[in-house]
Parts: C-alpha cells; structure tokens; sequence
C-alpha cells in the first residue's frame, strides 16, 4: 500500500507516526515537527506528524481537550506546510469529517469508536486513509469486520493499529499475537508502543502510564514485524496536557529509533516464518 508518497508493508522499513497527544500551542507543534522531522529524515524514516485537535473521550470533563477544530486545522495546515510533512489527526462522531479531509493526509478513528459502523463508513468515505484504532475491548480477529466496513466504502487504504487490550481495571496488556492476527485484514499494522503502556483511569480523574515500559513494548512489536509504529512524544512529558505519563520524552526519541531500525533491518531482511494450524 502507499501512504503519504511512501510504500508501506512488511517488506518495507517500518515507518513512524509520531507528536503529542494533544495540540497545546502552534510553536509547540511547529517546534516538535520539525525536530522529528530532522530526525526522521537523518535515519531514513517515513514520517507522519501527529496530533488531535480535540480529545472526546478524556477521563474528567475539566480536562484539557483540545483547540478544537478550527484553530486545530490551521496549525496542523501549517506544520504540514512550513515542516513539509503528512499530517494525522484523530476525528470523532461530531467532527465535519469533510473539512478536517481537506487539510489533513490521514485520520484516525479511536480505540472506542471502532464497532460504530456508520462512524467508521463516513471517516472511510472521505476518500483518505485511515487509521483504525483497535479497541480494548475487542480481539483481534475481529478486526477483519471492522475492516471490511470500512473497504466497503471503496476506500482501500486502511490500516489498523494495536493499542493494547484491556487486563482487570485500570491496566492494559499488549498480545503480540494480535499483531500477526491482524495481518488478515490485508491491511498495513501499526503499533502503538505509547498508549499499550497507558494505565486508564489510574490517575482518578486522568489516565496514567509506564513510560518506562515503551521501549519494551516498541522492541517487541518490531520484533514480531510490522509495518508502522505510533507513539507520542513530548518535550516535557511531565508538563504534557493530556497523556504525559505514557508520552516518550522527545530528546530520547533517537536512541530509541536507533534500536529500532536495527531490529526491523534483522527481522525484514528474512522470510517470516508462517504455522498453518
């Protein structure tokens, strides 16, 4: 599948989808960009910016949400075109999907929403890719229903992301399993090695995470062998408006890509080895 101007697949380098969580100021957004984009340029990285206009779905209504859709559009517009990068962002089930497909390369549809069919039809029918976040809730394999919905519209560029799976109250485990399972949507995967270490809810009224688990997690899932890795960064992830304690400090973010491309070149450079059971 090409994406963005750049080939994506299990024989291909992996490529990376990466910002804040939230949009919190244009000079931050501009500033980010352009560090990953330097970065990603240096190691040879298909890159895709990152960041939401709106986040719907936060643990407390007093919690900072976003710029909302307009001053949102304009920043990512310019970091698309002052940076010169792709741009995502994540749309919901009130967002004028018609409008955010006009500026940005690719939305994303939340972890949450993916069984709301008519949702995930419309975000497909905008003609661009999409993202489809797995949900917490749901296995794997189910994700090939999810899918199709969406192919149903005509829109062939899909792709589904792991995000981890719902383990007791307040906590995710990732199956690396799913990662191979998912491969029979006949979609690119991604996985996201941020959110999987989020811990939900378990702030009280914000999520909290294990940072530290990231590269653990970021190594694995390059291991088993995927097509794209998502994670979120931050300058000051402890001072980041929304998902801080699960965000990647962003001047960490080169030792950690350095691994992985070393990984990936290992995996990708032999054939996968497939059991038919």
């Amino acid at each position: 599948m090409k994406l963005c101007g750049f080939e994506v697949g299990l024989n291909q380098p992996f490529f990376l989808i990466a910002g804040p969580c939230v949009i919190e100021s244009e000079q931050l957004a501009l500033d980010t960009a352009g560090y990953l984009k330097e970065l990603t340029t240096a190691l040879n990285i298909p890159f895709i910016y990152k960041s939401s206009f709106d986040k719907a779905n936060r643990s407390s209504h007093e919690s900072f949400r976003g710029l909302g859709v307009e001053k949102g559009l304009e920043i990512l517009e310019k970091v698309k075109k002052q940076i010169g990068v792709p741009v995502l962002t994540d749309v919901h089930e009130d967002t004028p999907l018609a409008e955010v497909a006009s500026v940005v390369d690719v939305m994303q549809t939340p972890a949450f929403l993916c069984r709301q069919t008519n949702f995930i039809q419309q975000v497909a029918s905008q003609g661009i890719p999409v993202n489809i976040k797995k949900g917490q809730f749901l296995a794997p394999w189910d994700m090939v229903h999810v899918t199709n919905k969406a192919k149903a519209t005509g829109n062939q560029q899909i792709m589904v992301c792991e995000r981890g799976v719902s383990f007791g109250y307040n906590n995710l485990v990732s199956d690396m399993r799913s990662l191979a399972v998912m491969r029979d949507t006949d979609c690119p995967v991604v996985f996201d090695a941020t959110h999987s270490v989020q811990l939900p809810g378990g702030q009280g009224t914000s999520s909290g995470g294990q940072r530290e688990f990231v590269p653990v997690l970021a190594r694995a899932a390059v291991a088993v062998g995927i097509a794209g890795l998502f994670m979120e960064t931050h300058p000051n992830p402890a001072e980041a408006k929304s998902d801080g304690p699960n965000s990647w400090p962003l001047h960490r973010m080169q030792e950690l890509l350095e691994v992985l491309l070393t990984i990936d070149r290992a995996v990708k450079a032999q054939p996968l080895i497939e059991t038919t059971l």
